[in-house]
């Protein structure tokens, strides 16, 4: 497994292997790698003949309140994980080498109107415009053939797809199921900060979506009655406070009123125990 710290050596390997022929998966990342991020890795390698993870936490996608000083760092426990897995190369660029002149003075911004309108959008503003300038940023460097994301992030999936079509980057993005720990709890690297007892009750979060979920199965096409079974569940859970509970469109991320038949949509919230800011979502299909 080879690695990578500047945009110039990432690129020049990237030529070097698509002069052989070779198709190129690119899994992106901010490490402190857990069994999803492996899972992202494990089925590139479905889709590609070589596989890059880059290991960069985004300063540009942080708030300032949030938690970018203290966001877990682990390289070197990083790697190890990675080369149980078979991965090719990890891209691990600097600050300096991702944003030469400077985060705060960035002279050019990626950013997707409309589908930030909502959810995570208003909660963490500048967020998504961090996310799609590095990854575009990440598209040049490693020139990915296809892209690995999750679905536990699927706002930042969804916006991530327009970007790529809109600014015609010739990479195949491909999303892939949330994993989830036995309990129900999507795997996160802020997990870690949960203290026991908050880990205790953080599958309430996958509990309050299935509860959405099997309503809608069951007949309730009212989001009132939706949003309303879900935070009813939350609320089992003490050390729970929710920022939101919401029932969207799955193209437009737009809250709707009624779900129509036939209509796919997703239910997404966040919430916080302590300190930590978790979210989790579930898509929804309407039954014709």
């Amino acid at each position: 497994m080879h690695t990578f710290t500047t945009v110039a050596a990432m690129q020049a390997e990237a030529r070097r292997l698509k002069a052989k022929g070779q198709r190129l998966a690119l899994v992106p990342t901010m490490g402190a790698l857990h069994d999803g991020h492996l899972a992202l890795v494990q089925e590139a390698k479905k889709h590609a003949d070589h596989v890059a993870v880059s290991i960069f936490v985004n300063p540009t996608q942080f708030g300032p309140n949030e938690d970018f000083n203290r966001y877990p760092r682990d390289l070197g426990g990083d790697m190890q994980r990675l080369e149980t897995v078979g991965c090719d190369a990890v891209f691990a660029p600097t600050v300096e080498e991702m944003y030469p002149f400077g985060q705060q003075d960035e002279a050019v911004w990626v950013t997707v109107e409309g589908l930030d309108d909502h959810l995570d959008g208003p909660m963490r503003p500048g967020h998504f415009r961090g996310v799609t300038t590095v990854v575009a940023k990440l598209f040049h460097a490693c020139q990915p053939d296809v892209a690995m994301f999750g679905q536990k992030d699927a706002q930042q999936l969804a916006i991530l797809r327009r970007m790529t079509r809109a600014l015609l980057f010739p990479v195949q993005i491909v999303g892939l199921a949330t994993v989830r720990d036995a309990d129900g709890l999507a795997l996160s690297s802020r997990n870690r900060y949960l203290t026991a007892d908050e880990r205790a009750q953080a599958p309430v979060l996958h509990r309050a979506l299935r509860r959405i979920e099997a309503l809608v199965a069951e007949g309730e096409r009212r989001v009132s009655a939706l949003i309303e079974a879900g935070r009813s569940e939350i609320a089992a859970a003490p050390l729970a406070r929710v920022q939101y509970v919401a029932v969207v469109d799955a193209a437009t991320l737009a809250p709707v009123e009624t779900l129509a038949p036939g209509q796919k949509a997703l239910a997404a919230l966040a919430v916080h125990f302590g300190t930590t800011r978790l979210i989790d979502n579930v898509s929804l299909t309407v039954p014709a």
